[in-house]
């Protein structure tokens, strides 16, 4: 099938990998993109990165908290990010995540039916259609998640006015103020280094072998690492991964501010644990990114003055 250069473009942007081998990417796979990118990292020629990391869209997060055990966080998402600082915008997802934290929903579509707190006798989806004939953009409720708190409290952070909104489910027998800042300061360690799982036990088998496939496929595609032994080779692989799932699992992430540049989100936990005098864990988090996943509405000024002078 022929490639677009649109789509040799798209596939660059995920990958960071050069014009050409993007290309041929695209050709040996028929033009699938997911499959495309699977090719690239097999070749050693891109990052293990999402294609959601690398795309953006415009909107907000927000927080709400109901006491000290319950909280959550929704995303609502405009065109374009003068709306996002508009104060109209602002305050209606507030709104909605003051409902969020209220509603027994489990799923959108029952959120969206419910009232809207702040105008009786509407429902939420209402209002939002309300919203966009006032701001004159395309707005979407886009998700919303609940945390409640079994045994200790849910911390939160917002960063960047909206872009970031993270959700921190502690455990914790003893809540003072110790702890408190503790739990914040991961809170904000989550939303600046994008941790996917609390601990490595919650990482899938799957997971694990499909990135040792991936892995074992790149050193095969060097030619020096691929003349190694196995034995070498299982090492390499073993330790690549093991590094990638200290990326990715928070315990294993290096704490930010850990004063000798090596304490563990683990070890800090540990120290914060017997500075409190009973133990401090984290049960699970939530991070939304405003605009992950969804494509950013391209836009081209000139063109634009072009057609409105006709």
């Amino acid at each position: 099938m022929a490639i677009t250069a649109g789509a040799v473009k798209e596939l660059r942007e995920i990958t960071g990998a050069g014009m050409m081998d993007c290309k041929k990417a695209l050709t040996e796979t028929d033009g699938d993109m997911d499959t495309a990118v699977e090719y690239l990292r097999k070749n050693g020629q891109a990052k293990a990165e999402k294609k959601a990391s690398r795309i953006a869209a415009e909107g907000l997060c927000a927080v709400a908290h109901d006491g000290e055990t319950k909280a959550a966080v929704v995303e609502v998402n405009s065109e374009t990010d003068f709306v996002a600082k508009n104060e109209t915008f602002q305050s209606f997802v507030a709104a909605v995540a003051k409902q969020a934290v209220l509603t027994d929903a489990t799923d959108l579509d029952s959120f969206l039916a419910e009232d809207f707190p702040e105008e009786a006798g509407k429902s939420i989806s209402e209002v939002l259609v309300e919203k966009v004939a006032v701001i004159g953009e395309k707005l979407s409720i886009r998700r919303f998640e609940k945390v409640v708190a079994e045994e200790g409290f849910v911390a939160s952070y917002v960063h960047a006015g909206g872009k970031i909104g993270v959700l921190v489910d502690a455990k914790a027998a003893v809540i003072n103020d110790t702890v408190k800042e503790a739990i914040a300061n991961l809170a904000m360690q989550i939303a600046a280094l994008s941790p996917k799982y609390v601990t490595r036990a919650e990482v899938s088998q799957e997971y694990i072998a499909h990135e040792k496939e991936i892995l074992r496929a790149q050193i095969l595609n060097d030619p020096k690492e691929s003349q190694k032994p196995e034995k070498v080779i299982n090492g390499i692989v073993e330790g690549r991964i093991s590094k990638e799932l200290k990326e990715i699992c928070l315990l294993d992430q290096v704490y930010v501010k850990a004063e000798d540049g090596k304490q563990t989100v683990a070890q800090y936990l540990e120290a914060v644990s017997k500075e409190a005098g009973s133990p401090v864990s984290v049960s699970r988090f939530v991070r939304f990114e405003t605009g992950e996943g969804l494509e950013k509405k391209e836009e081209n000024f000139a063109a634009e003055v072009a057609a409105q002078l006709g």
